[in-house]
């Protein structure tokens, strides 16, 4: 099988995130793969352990990005790419513009697994586009994949808030990994070795015969801010009638809800 990860740096949500002028400050921050894209590694490395094939991990981004897709390779991934330079893109449109400029080119795709979303912009959009740029079937959110070779197919439960739906599609499709897909390993000390001399591909627009001019923003975040310090709690006073209809003058007056 081969078997292609959509794979996105994102900032350490386990780490203090500085805001500056309406963004993340990076100077400073720590950068990982994005915890939805660990589960898309590790479930990519699980079919390959089962079925054969390889797994190459795609990133589309500045060069810091070079140090999430080796942590894949450390993984167990077994080629790496990297597509950067002046107008890769910065959002959901353009990512996925590129990305699937990019699989157009390979000659055989199985499999591609992204994650759910990335907890830096949280749209969840770029593995849906890419699917369908591709003309590709998609099933997002998977807690489950089992893949039939021989009949090319691939069965997937997904998440469906709160409850799970069971889905059969024809391959090669698109899955997006929910969190309980897996458990992903920890990169190996052997593995971190192996990985210095695996693949590791670097492309550029002009490598996939795209233009920025092809991949201009359709969306923009304006700015990001701390929600609102917490005001102290309020107990209102009176009997039970007397605290409902308080209780309504102030969700009108103060609250703005009413």
């Amino acid at each position: 099988m081969n078997i292609y990860v959509l794979l996105k740096q994102t900032f350490d949500t386990e780490e203090k995130v500085v805001l500056a002028d309406g963004g993340i400050a990076e100077d400073g921050a720590k950068f990982i793969i994005n915890p939805y894209d660990e589960y898309a590694v590790e479930e990519a490395i699980r079919q390959k352990e089962q079925h054969g094939g390889s797994v190459t991990v795609v990133s589309v981004g500045p060069e810091r990005c070079a140090e999430a897709l080796r942590t894949a390779l450390a993984m167990g991934a077994d080629e790496a790419v990297l597509i950067s330079g002046d107008g890769v893109g910065s959002d959901g449109f353009g990512y996925s513009t590129v990305l699937a400029a990019y699989l157009q080119r390979q000659s055989s795709m199985d499999l591609i697994l992204g994650g759910l979303f990335s907890v830096d912009q949280g749209a969840g959009q770029t593995a849906i586009r890419v699917a369908c740029l591709l003309n590709l079937p998609h099933v997002s959110s998977i807690t489950k994949l089992d893949i039939d070779c021989a009949a090319g197919t691939a069965v997937a439960i997904r998440d469906a808030e709160g409850d799970s739906e069971t889905l059969e599609v024809t391959l090669p499709a698109v899955f997006t990994a929910q969190q309980g897909l897996n458990e992903p390993r920890y990169p190996s000390l052997p593995g971190i070795m192996k990985a210095k001399k695996k693949p590791f591909h670097r492309l550029t627009l002009a490598d996939l015969g795209l233009s920025e001019a092809e991949l201009s923003a359709k969306t923009a975040r304006v700015c990001i801010s701390l929600p609102s310090a917490r005001q102290a709690g309020q107990r209102l006073p009176g009997d039970p009638q007397a605290q409902a209809a308080e209780l309504v003058r102030l969700l009108r007056t103060q609250a703005n809800v009413l």
